[in-house]
């Protein structure tokens, strides 16, 4: 089976976009149509001020600790995330999140954020 690069359906490590965003790398993964992936090399005290976004964001702890904080409409949410966790965020919730301990973690958005490629 041939890879296609140019289209980005298999992306290998090598070839991942990296980009700085605010202060933090990432690597831009597989990005398609109406989805894509991004893994965020994080620092310990990097952090993302409240904001929010039009984009559902999904995402998994493969290393590090960080707390992470939704305003809700039932209620606001505040959760130390570790290796193993996972969490989503509905699009245009506001959200912070700050880096405890060095770590990376795998972010799906949906739709793509251009921003970040």
């Amino acid at each position: 089976m041939e890879i296609i690069k140019n289209n980005k359906i298999i992306v290998r490590k090598e070839d991942a976009s990296k980009k700085v965003f605010k202060g933090v790398s990432l690597d831009s993964l597989a990005v398609g149509e109406k989805s894509m992936v991004a893994k965020m090399n994080y620092v310990k005290g990097n952090f993302a001020s409240t904001h929010q976004h039009p984009h559902e964001q999904c995402g998994y702890v493969i290393s590090g600790e960080y707390r992470l904080n939704m305003e809700m409409p039932e209620e606001n949410i505040e959760v130390l995330l570790h290796a193993g966790d996972s969490y989503a965020i509905p699009g245009n919730t506001p959200h912070s999140f700050e880096v405890m301990e060095s770590g990376e973690v795998v972010d799906v958005f949906t739709p793509p954020r251009k921003d970040y490629l």
